[in-house]
């Protein structure tokens, strides 16, 4: 897997968006990546003012430019933030969701950093539209977003997996994001039509056996999967659990103390190619730690929903 050498983050400048700064100095640091930091303005909207403004429109427009190029060169240059990292700062005119996306492409950055609260684009994250139309403009390249002011380099990942490529990915992206982070592998299954297996009368006790050969199965595949992506016995904790996957992610959210999910974009279902993946959405809401989203990558099929 190619490492991460470039980073961009995205701030808006209000105080939540920053947390997402500071976390991306603590994995510039961690990984000796070279850091980008970027502000986008949309100073031309006041150009709709200018029968109200007159000849000021232009030095109101450069004044404003200036002040936020100060304040985050400020930002990034605060030691009690940066952890001796010398960041790039960008100023960038133009539509965020745009903008962002190119610079993101410009620089081949490995990895987009957005703040999950904010003044402005970043307001709710990524819950709405906003949040999912850039995701989806960034296709190629994973999005952290960060809801928790960083203090120190992420503890305990937890990785749903569901055995697609994307899942050693996911793992091996954790493992350089927090090189001695605890790692959480999930996989959690329901069984094909489960619920009309009952309503067909097939008792419970036969079910119960399905679920359990389909546990050690799954088990097995766990740990087959951990050691393709690099992992050696006791550098992880296998979790293998039957239930609905976005419930079991927010539950062992808070069971294990994990600070960072990292998670597919989208299910192995066909509809959700083009989406964000309902699972996804969950996570992203409910979550209250970070939340890295990667691209699954691969094509999709239509099959039994495990994550």
């Amino acid at each position: 897997m190619k490492p991460i050498t470039r980073i961009l983050a995205a701030t808006d400048l209000s105080a939540p968006a920053r947390h997402a700064v500071d976390r991306g100095f603590f994995i510039a640091a961690d990984t000796k990546a070279r850091y980008t930091v970027m502000h986008a303005t949309e100073l031309d909207a006041l150009d709709s003012l200018s029968d109200l403004l007159g000849a000021d429109t232009g030095r109101i427009k450069q004044r404003l430019a200036d002040d936020a190029r100060e304040t985050l060169q400020r930002l990034l240059s605060n030691p009690a933030h940066n952890r001796g990292v010398a960041a790039d700062a960008r100023i960038v005119s133009g539509t965020p969701l745009k903008v962002i996306a190119d610079e993101a492409d410009a620089l081949d950055a490995d990895l987009l950093v957005v703040g999950a609260r904010g003044e402005s684009f970043l307001r709710h994250a990524l819950l709405g539209s906003t949040a999912s139309r850039l995701l989806r403009k960034s296709l190629r390249r994973p999005v952290l977003v960060v809801k928790q002011a960083p203090h120190e380099s992420y503890r305990c990942l937890l990785i749903p997996v569901d055995f697609s490529p994307a899942s050693a990915q996911a793992i091996r992206l954790g493992r350089q994001l927090a090189p001695t982070a605890e790692i959480v592998l999930l996989h959690s299954f329901e069984l094909p039509y489960e619920g009309k297996l009952r309503f067909a009368g097939v008792e419970d006790g036969v079910i119960h056996g399905y679920i359990e050969t389909a546990r050690r199965e799954r088990r097995q595949q766990l740990h087959q999967l951990a050691a393709s992506a690099g992992l050696a016995s006791g550098e992880y904790a296998p979790l293998v659990r039957h239930g609905d996957p976005a419930q079991l992610i927010a539950a062992l959210e808070q069971e294990q103390a994990c600070d960072l999910v990292i998670i597919g974009k989208h299910g192995q279902h066909l509809a959700e190619e083009l989406l964000l993946g309902s699972v996804t959405k969950h996570v992203l809401a409910e979550s209250q730690c970070d939340v890295l989203v990667i691209n699954n990558g691969g094509t999709p099929q239509d099959h039994a929903s495990d994550v």
